[in-house]
């Protein structure tokens, strides 16, 4: 999103690497975004370059762990863990931050409250999973989150041939649900985190 005059931007990855197109800054008056801006949200998330190492590092682990044996082992067995992992980021994005929210009239975005206590942030952070903005500005239950995963967990039978049944999809929900809550944290204290290690690393810059 363009910042307004004085606002400075945010920033467009966390630590650098992990994607974060869909943050601003909640202390500037609401304005609302179109469907389109939604699925420019939704795309860059699920088609930025970090985002297939992230499936890689997945697929690794499920291999590791063998689930969904029926993949199989070696490089094929990767490489159908990895098509999957993708997958399931790909499609938990579109859904989530493009599709859901742009037929709901709500807002993907994650509106940063940057000041006063770490533990009323940290509340807000979560918060925002289970509520979230229309595109009136008014709060309300985040369909979008908890939808939008439902239906991506819901696609994802179809290419996991081993973990089909209710509590495999409950679990998957879970999960990425709770993923979605620490990326809330993330964007939350990314700039504290960066002013810390830009301290660090420059000690006598404020001098």
């Amino acid at each position: 999103m363009t910042p307004t005059p004085g606002q400075p931007a945010e920033d467009k990855r966390i630590f650098g690497v992990l994607p974060n197109n869909r943050t601003t800054d909640g202390s500037i008056p609401f304005t609302p975004i179109t469907a389109k801006q939604k699925m420019t949200i939704a795309f860059k998330d699920s088609f930025d370059l970090p985002v297939y190492p992230t499936a890689g590092a997945f697929a690794l682990l499920y291999q590791l762990e063998n689930q969904n044996p029926s993949f199989g082992q070696g490089m094929e067995g990767y490489a159908k863990r990895w098509a999957a992992a993708y997958g399931d980021q790909m499609i938990g994005n579109m859904m989530t931050e493009g599709i859901v929210p742009s037929l709901t009239h709500q807002d993907p975005r994650y509106f940063r409250l940057g000041s006063g206590p770490k533990t009323t942030r940290l509340r807000y952070a979560v918060w925002q999973i289970f509520s979230t903005k229309t595109d009136s500005g008014h709060r309300t239950f985040n369909v979008a989150e908890f939808g939008g995963n439902a239906a991506a967990t819901a696609i994802s039978n179809l290419y996991y041939p081993d973990t089909r049944t209710a509590s495999d999809n409950a679990e998957k929900l879970a999960i990425q649900i709770a993923t979605d809550t620490f990326s809330n944290v993330l964007k939350e204290f990314w700039p504290d985190v960066k002013r810390y290690l830009q301290r660090k690393r420059h000690p006598n810059a404020g001098d």
